[in-house]
């Protein structure tokens, strides 16, 4: 008997359900099979990322007993966007220093 968590985490709130299974399965079969689309139909396998254990995956990974499957929110925002967006800000605020990036004020040795 294989157990399987698969957790779909919005910003509020959690849903995780524990499947378990004898049959060999991959990671889109688990999901269809353990009800989570229909505790959250705005999930969209088609469009959406899914993970083992914080790593992404294929949907067509087979899973093992004690995997656990996340299934990934879209992102609202380009991380790295927001970095420079935050860097800039920093600049104009003074507190980096506008050349170099460092912090502002720090002697260089």
């Amino acid at each position: 008997m294989k157990t399987i968590d698969i957790v779909y985490a919005l910003p509020d709130s959690a849903t995780t359900i524990t499947f378990e299974t004898n049959d060999e399965l991959n990671v889109e079969e688990v999901i269809q099979q353990c009800g989570i689309l229909q505790k959250c139909p705005e999930i969209d396998l088609a469009s959406t990322a899914v993970g083992i254990w914080n790593r992404t995956c294929k949907l067509n990974q087979m899973v093992k007993d004690g995997d656990r499957i996340e299934i990934y929110r879209p992102l609202i925002a380009d991380p790295k966007e927001a970095r420079r967006r935050r860097a800039e800000k920093a600049k104009d605020e003074g507190r980096a220093n506008k050349i170099t990036g460092g912090r502002a004020g720090r002697r260089q040795s």
